[in-house]
């Protein structure tokens, strides 16, 4: 321990599972100290610059998340996307290396150096680039929607972490029309006027069929559905013969229920039409991560995307309300925690 590193670090750990939800994330996490590990042979200590915050991480404080991951044991700290500076080595890893990681929602952390990823930041604007959730979106709208040339495709869920990325991937691609939905007008602006998207829809309006049969009259394509609920049962309506459904979550049931999880399927029209509905998880194998690392940087360097984020000021302290505003819609695209002074 240097005399500028003081003697405790702080990390964020679930103090109780979340029982539904209508309960807070933030009823949920408790922000201990604890003593700096001593640093030994091979290991390194890195002070978090940024952590991102997702809304699956609500999902993964209850006790049975029912997803293809475990969810966070009582007690222990939470985890999740981070980037930050080797600030201290008993390795090869040299001393001001940006790394990234996945122990998130700690101010410091001391580890093997080789489980610490090395940022590109020659090719980045910044570090922060990195956390993103466009595995996700790439794998959704490629692999399992097979978007094209010519495509007319619906994103719900626009303006958020994956969505954001998903409708800029879609015009990337060739498709020829991209609408995506989201919950405020301000939101709408943003997507057509910051991200390219050809269309937005206000999904609070109530009208979210009248206005994809105005900008889509022949039909969509593909559909992107990070929300499920009403808005999945408007697009089975609006689909065009052979249309393919990529399902990548239910955010309008993460914070108030409802039936976003259980949104009924008008099963003689998904018949007449012959859709393909394929709910997908993202297992960032990979493949999945080179080809999405690629795509990214090729298309951030042509111009052909932007990253759309949301940067929270204050540190650890801030993080918990942040994740329970994110969950209530909030912010736009991936949302990070600044951790530090940058």
């Amino acid at each position: 321990m240097t005399p500028s590193q003081p003697a405790a670090v702080r990390e964020a750990v679930l103090s109780q599972h979340r029982d539904g939800p209508g309960m807070l994330p933030s009823a949920c996490i408790t922000i201990r100290e604890l003593e700096r590990p001593v640093l030994s042979a091979g290991y390194v200590r890195v002070r978090n610059d940024f952590m991102q915050l997702t809304a699956v991480m609500a999902d993964l404080m209850s006790a049975h998340p029912g997803l293809p991951m475990p969810s966070y044991p009582v007690g222990d700290p939470l985890w999740g996307g981070a980037v930050g500076t080797v600030i201290e080595s008993a390795s090869d890893l040299p001393v001001g290396t940006v790394v990234q990681h996945m122990n998130g929602w700690r101010e410091e952390l001391t580890g093997p150096a080789n489980t610490f990823y090395p940022v590109p930041v020659d090719v980045l604007p910044g570090a922060e680039y990195v956390l993103n959730q466009g595995v996700t979106a790439y794998h959704g709208m490629v692999d399992i929607a097979e978007v094209g040339e010519g495509d007319v495709v619906f994103v719900t869920g626009a303006a958020g972490g994956v969505g954001s990325l998903a409708g800029q991937i879609a015009k990337a691609c060739g498709a020829k029309t991209v609408i995506g939905s989201a919950g405020s007008a301000e939101k709408v602006k943003y997507l057509v006027e910051e991200l390219g998207f050809d269309a937005g829809i206000n999904y609070r309006d109530g009208l979210v069929q009248e206005q994809l049969a105005e900008f889509a009259p022949e039909g969509i394509n593909v559909f992107f559905d990070t929300v499920g609920g009403s808005q999945f049962e408007a697009a089975v309506q609006a689909a065009a013969p052979d249309a393919r459904f990529a399902l990548c979550g239910t955010l309008a049931g993460q914070i108030d229920g409802g039936n976003a999880g259980s949104p009924r399927l008008d099963i003689m029209t998904a018949i007449v039409k012959q859709l393909t509905i394929r709910p997908f998880s993202t297992f960032h194998t990979p493949e999945q991560l080179q080809a999405w690392g690629t795509h990214y940087g090729q298309w951030l360097a042509e111009g052909k995307m932007v990253f759309p984020h949301t940067i929270i000021d204050g540190g650890l302290d801030a993080a918990p309300a942040a994740l329970d505003a994110l969950l209530k819609g909030r912010y736009r695209g991936n949302v990070l925690v600044r951790m530090g002074a940058q």
